[in-house]
């Protein structure tokens, strides 16, 4: 019998979805049926966008210091949730559960950048453009955004999309993924202790079906997404028929780039949570790990020894490194994806296979699958193109730097690309050479802290701009232009003869 219930949460008030088809929800790390999600059909998704609508015109009213008032509640509502809200996310999404806070407190530092709108969204003024005309911009919201999460940040997406929304003056409809919505029911109690404004944010339970009767509604102003790049580019394709904004983060195939004076002790620590971190199951993890022939062979067998004693299990284990993955299906595409690279051939080989795993009772039923390493792959092997979304990575032998940002500069991705050296040469050089949104030097994972922009480029951003820092308030916001002849009440005025002038200019003048 479900344990926790799953509810749309629609102008400040939990509803039931009667009627409606239901999919299970699963413990991954038990495989145990925990809850259902309810499929919200079309009439859901128009009262969330006719409330959210209804909400705007007051929120946009209130005052920017009232509307960052309740960024700081939300930031205080999760800090004293803070463990309830890991837990959220180590149960449905079986993120390990020293993973799941640090997402929280993430977004928790999110908020606090989204907390500085009165100063990042000031306008501008000209004074003295021609005699007593000025010009103004202000920068105002645009109206009704919808957002859609994936499964492996219920957490951070939140904190990417919906703080920035609304602080700046819109409104927000959010779907989080049905595999991991557990977050989002905490966050709806929250924005009830807080008293948010009814219709502020709203949150919606369901299939593709949601989103796509986003795309011709004109209240919509526009759309979010975090999924993969065959999703990213139907939506963008969705939002470009009624000319809304998007912000579309997609997939990726990052590479980490090993060079022959690479401190291997800073090289193995971010290695491990670079590409069994989340069990492999994020945008930047690292799935290919480039060297060159000095050190090649050693940073095979740095691999392969530190992968093999990753401790598998439960995701609420404090012993456990590496929780399993989100479904039986996602188990089984790294399988096919392993079997499919070694039957390419070409030389490669499986030098870790940890797929057998010797787990407790509770857990034999989980979705579980353990560190996978390929070496010595080629560019054309299936392993080198495809993001797996799990812990499988592969290894290829390059000759020098330049080769390897050939291959990034090859790929149809481009979110992120670490490099491990020494050398500030090395470091300048791939960080201004490497085809990549976000580039690290020294570190696994090369997420940018909340006060910087965070996304790729080519096939892993799709729309106008990536998420957080300053960019997250540019796409939530909109410039207008005033200009202003000021005129003195008290002089003698009177309108200019037409004249016949050799240059009438096109501006005020």
């Amino acid at each position: 019998m479900p344990q926790i219930s799953i509810r749309n949460y629609i102008n400040g008030q939990w509803q039931e979805e009667k009627g409606a088809s239901v999919v299970p929800l699963y413990n991954p790390s038990t495989g145990e049926q925990i809850s259902v999600v309810p499929q919200s059909g079309p009439e859901t998704s128009k009262l969330a966008v006719d409330t959210a609508a209804a909400a705007y015109p007051g929120w946009r009213a209130l005052s920017i210091g009232r509307r960052t008032a309740f960024i700081h509640k939300m930031r205080e509502g999760m800090l004293r949730r803070k463990e309830d809200l890991a837990q959220a996310i180590a149960l449905d999404q079986a993120k390990h559960i020293s993973e799941a806070r640090g997402e929280v407190q993430r977004v928790v530092e999110i908020l606090e950048a989204a907390a500085c709108a009165p100063a990042m969204i000031q306008g501008q003024t000209l004074d003295y453009i021609s005699g007593n005309i000025s010009g103004k911009v202000v920068r105002e919201p645009l109206g009704v955004f919808g957002g859609v999460a994936p499964f492996n940040f219920p957490a951070l997406v939140f904190g990417w999309f919906i703080p920035y929304a609304i602080v700046v003056g819109n409104t927000f409809i959010f779907k989080p993924s049905t595999q991991s919505p557990y977050f989002m029911q905490l966050m709806g109690e929250i924005f009830t202790e807080i008293e948010l404004p009814p219709g502020v944010v709203n949150i919606i339970h369901g299939n593709r079906d949601i989103p796509g009767s986003w795309y011709d509604d004109p209240r919509i102003a526009g759309v979010c997404l975090v999924g993969s790049t065959p999703t990213a580019k139907k939506m963008a394709e969705g939002c470009a028929r009624l000319c809304k904004r998007s912000m579309l983060l997609g997939g990726a195939k990052n590479m980490l780039v090993v060079m022959e004076d690479a401190d291997m002790d800073v090289f193995r620590e971010n290695y491990l949570n670079s590409c069994y971190g989340s069990a492999g199951q994020r945008c930047l993890a690292g799935s290919l790990v480039a060297a060159v022939p000095e050190v090649y062979d050693k940073v095979v067998d740095i691999m392969v020894e530190s992968a093999a004693s990753i401790k598998v299990g439960d995701a609420f284990d404090p012993d456990v490194y590496m929780g399993p993955l989100i479904s039986r299906k996602a188990v089984d595409f790294v399988h096919e994806s392993l079997e499919a690279a070694l039957a390419h051939g070409q030389g490669c080989k499986l030098v870790l296979d940890r797929r057998q795993l010797d787990l407790p009772e509770k857990n034999r039923n989980g979705f579980f699958v353990g560190p996978i390493i390929v070496k010595d792959l080629t560019p054309c092997n299936p392993l080198f193109t495809t993001e797996v979304f799990g812990p499988i990575v592969g290894t290829i032998k390059i000759a020098d730097m330049d080769d390897a940002l050939d291959l990034i500069r090859r790929s149809e991705f481009g979110n992120g690309a670490c490099i491990f050296t020494r050398s500030q040469f090395y470091a300048e050089k791939f960080s201004r050479e490497a085809d990549v949104g976000m580039v690290g030097v020294n570190v696994g994972i090369c997420a940018p802290h909340p006060y910087i922009p965070f996304g790729g480029i080519k096939g892993s951003l799709l729309g106008t701009n990536k998420v957080q820092g300053r960019e997250g308030f540019d796409f939530f916001t909109q410039n207008k232009v005033t200009t202003i002849r000021t005129i003195d009440p008290h002089a003698q005025t009177g309108g200019k003869p037409a004249g016949s002038k050799a240059v009438r200019s096109c501006v005020a003048s």
